[in-house]
């Protein structure tokens, strides 16, 4: 059976385009502002999109995303507002996927099953969960497995080609292709190493493989979209709300337009 992620990116291949995949984190710039704004991304054109746990030692996030976890902690964000925060974008956009990105530990203090059946219940579609190793990972799976959730492994340009076939024989829903070696941030040229990562990965699977880690203008989303299957865009979004400051209805609009020219960016290819 079909995945709801799965469902999602087969529809935008059958518009011949990749899909667009935004990120942003719960709690970000308030609880109740965090989910306007995601509601943002999917008005705007986002077919994905990745809800944040924000995390006090990330090990991908690059200044700009740790500055909003950072708004988010203090402003007393816990999982059960991240869980909150799917479950109302995925009531109000039934036509998207909605999925948490966390870090590893959080879900394990949580409880991996308990954390499952949670996500589920709210309607989200799956998790991406960078620094959980592939070898340590079957507790996750099967809990995930059990309640229709897909899980996200990312690769990076130095992944060998047996590592990427051991990662993404362990994945579902789509492979997460980092770009660049290096944290995440809006960059002026995406990685040269992208288009070569995503032709290896697909060389060891038939999942689709999205690219992300330094896409952040509508020319970058073409560029990506000409040989990846999904779009991934994050701290752009972020730096928009970022430079709104306290107003919020102009933030929820910045991030609305850009999705909208991303949107149209991945159309171009």
């Amino acid at each position: 059976m079909s995945s709801k992620l799965s469902a999602v990116l087969a529809a935008a291949k059958a518009e011949n385009r990749a899909a667009l995949i935004g990120y942003l984190p719960a709690g970000f710039p308030s609880i109740e502002g965090g989910i306007r704004a995601v509601r943002a991304l999917i008005e705007g054109g986002c077919d994905i999109v990745e809800v944040g746990l924000p995390h006090s030692d990330p090990v991908l996030d690059g200044p700009t995303i740790q500055t909003a976890d950072d708004i988010a902690l203090r402003g007393g964000v816990r999982i059960k507002d991240v869980l909150r925060t799917v479950q109302e974008v995925a009531d109000s956009a039934p036509e998207a996927a909605v999925l948490v990105m966390t870090y590893w530990n959080p879900v394990d203090r949580y409880g991996v099953a308990r954390f499952a059946a949670d996500l589920a219940a709210a309607g989200g579609a799956g998790v991406i969960l960078p620094d959980l190793p592939v070898e340590e990972s079957e507790e996750w799976r099967k809990a995930a497995g059990e309640h229709g959730l897909d899980t996200v492994f990312v690769v990076a340009p130095s992944s060998k080609d047996k590592r990427l076939a051991e990662v993404t024989a362990a994945g579902s829903g789509f492979v997460y292709a980092a770009a660049v070696m290096g944290v995440t941030g809006s960059r002026a040229q995406v990685g040269s190493m992208a288009q070569d990562l995503v032709a290896r990965t697909r060389a060891t699977t038939d999942l689709p493989v999205c690219v992300g880690l330094g896409v952040s203008t509508a020319a970058q989303a073409t560029e990506v979209a000409g040989f990846a299957d999904g779009v991934i865009v994050g701290s752009a979004f972020v730096q928009r709300i970022l430079d709104a400051g306290q107003d919020e209805e102009a933030a929820l609009a910045a991030v609305r337009a850009l999705a909208a020219d991303l949107a149209q960016g991945v159309r171009r290819r």
